[in-house]
């Protein structure tokens, strides 16, 4: 089997090991989805992306070590990036990536990469005492998307001092929890950090796909619909979000951190 170019690519931040680690792993034919499994574990980031041509852009799935994801925005925009840096698409192409999710856009301006991902919509719910068990918060609202648990609690304090019980939180149906707050910075209008025990990370340090309910939200409460969130993981991570109708555009940077060949 000739050799794969893999990437690794550090999104949603403009200098290296910040933001969000995707590995991205670029396949000239179809490959069966146990092998992408099996390299997403070998890689062990919270998501491996495998992009492969088609006539008409690129077919793109996500893995974190345990499971496929329907959604995730800074390995695409990991993938994008790679795509640009490689020469394989021109730098001021639009690239089209086919989904779980549906046809996902990325293009770039000025240095900065920006997403077209559906909206997630959030409805209020009643918290499973394992997710206020796991937390030890006492939130503002709790809701639900079709993906993870949403919760917002009183201060951009009480998102960073956050120490969840992992083991408790993995009991928790869903993909993910959300934790934000309207922020204290300047510059930047909401902060939030998420946790993923269930399939595999503990704390992804930024969520371009949780920012995709994060941004509708935030836009309602602030009624403002370009807005800027801070993901306040020990890496952190800034996006860039506006709110069009039923999609958002999240922006970010993305860096470089290595590049090698997967032989196996």
């Amino acid at each position: 089997m000739p050799a794969i170019p893999l990437w690794q690519v550090d999104a949603f931040t403009d200098k290296p090991f910040g933001g969000n680690p995707a590995a991205v792993c670029l396949l000239s034919e179809s490959r069966e989805a146990s092998w992408m499994q099996s390299v997403a574990a070998e890689m062990n980031l919270s998501e491996t992306a495998f992009v492969r041509p088609l006539a008409d852009g690129f077919e793109l799935r996500w893995f974190t070590p345990k499971v496929e994801v329907d959604l995730c925005g800074h390995a695409t925009l990991a993938s994008a990036f790679t795509l640009w840096e490689m020469g394989i698409v021109p730098g001021d192409q639009q690239i089209a990536f086919h989904t779980r999710s549906g046809v996902l856009t990325a293009s770039r301006k000025q240095g900065t990469i920006f997403l077209d991902f559906p909206v997630v919509t959030v409805e209020q719910c009643e918290p499973a005492a394992e997710l206020l068990d796991a937390l030890e918060v006492n939130p503002t609202f709790v809701g639900k998307t079709k993906f993870d648990r949403f919760l917002v609690v009183d201060s951009a304090e009480t998102v960073r001092s956050l120490q969840p019980n992992f083991r408790t939180l993995a009991k928790v149906a869903a993909r993910g929890v959300i934790v934000t707050a309207k922020s204290d910075m300047p510059d930047v209008d909401f902060i939030s950090r998420f946790f993923a025990p269930a399939v595999g990370i503990d704390e992804d340090p930024v969520t371009g796909s949780a920012h995709c309910c994060l941004g509708p939200y935030w836009a309602e409460q602030l009624g403002k619909s370009e807005l800027v969130g801070f993901q306040a993981s020990a890496r952190g991570g800034t996006v860039q979000v506006k709110v069009q109708g039923d999609r958002v555009i999240l922006g970010g940077q993305a860096v470089l951190v290595m590049k090698g060949e997967l032989v196996s």
